[in-house]
């Protein structure tokens, strides 16, 4: 008999960072909706107060996950919650300087490796220890930048490259121990964030915002944008039953972008 396709989280202990808005709110509700156990960190207090009031079940810390101090604090408080983790998306991230390189400053470059690469490391580094005795799943986010260059971007292109080189080490290092490792590839998302970015480049070239938006776009095959509902989408996938097997893998939901904006 054909064993039922699955994508139900019952009683798994997932972690979001920057999981109480725009794309780690909508991972967090669909984690939830999927019957999962979330705790959510993020920088932004009035977030976690509006998600903790919009999902009363849901536990939340106030974390820079750049800071060392503070993501070991976060995780201490969860092993005295829980007495394990299943489910950890690495989903922290900063857009970084839109900039030629020559005009890229130091601390633009270190904070976008420190939010993006390093955030990532102690939040993985801290999460191993309480997955080991029964395995789990880390879901990285990393972008269409992480496999492609991506001019006046130099920070974020160079950081979201690193996440991928770390999901596939991670996935060799750690699926011994029955833990998968995989990054989502996410495209041109709809939102503020990526509104302020396509603004930024826009007036590097001199043009506006509609016509940098059109020129990004003619550059993915499906001609359109994702959401924040379609990157929740495939993590719950992949974290399921039915992504049991997927590990070591970059997963682009972008809509199949060819190329990033010249």
């Amino acid at each position: 008999m054909t064993e039922a396709i699955s994508f139900r989280l019952d009683g798994q202990r997932a972690l979001v960072t920057a999981g109480a808005q725009g794309i780690g709110r909508a991972i967090t509700e669909a984690l939830l909706a999927q019957g999962a156990q979330v705790h959510v960190c993020d920088i932004d207090a009035a977030a976690l107060k509006n998600v903790r009031e919009a999902f009363p079940q849901v536990t939340a810390t106030l974390t820079d996950i750049s800071n060392e101090v503070q993501v070991a604090e976060m995780f201490a408080g969860l092993k005295q919650r829980w007495d394990g983790l299943d489910i950890l998306v690495n989903n922290a991230g900063i857009a970084g300087p839109t900039a030629a390189i020559e005009d890229t400053t130091l601390v633009e470059w270190q904070q976008t490796i420190d939010v993006n690469l390093t955030g990532t490391f102690l939040c993985t580094r801290s999460a191993v220890p309480l997955m080991k005795s029964k395995g789990g799943s880390i879901v990285n986010i990393s972008s269409a930048a992480g496999r492609f260059g991506f001019p006046l971007r130099s920070p974020y292109s160079a950081s979201k490259f690193g996440v991928i080189g770390l999901t596939e080490t991670w996935a060799m290092e750690l699926g011994p121990q029955g833990i998968r490792v995989n990054a989502i590839l996410p495209g041109i998302v709809e939102g503020p964030r990526q509104d302020r970015v396509l603004s930024a480049k826009a007036k590097s070239f001199g043009i506006t915002l509609e016509q940098m938006r059109t020129r990004a776009l003619e550059r993915v095959s499906l001609r359109t944008t994702v959401t924040a509902h379609d990157i929740a989408a495939q993590i719950v996938f992949i974290c399921s039953k039915a992504g049991a097997k997927i590990s070591g893998q970059s997963l682009s939901v972008d809509g199949n972008v060819e190329t990033l904006v010249q």
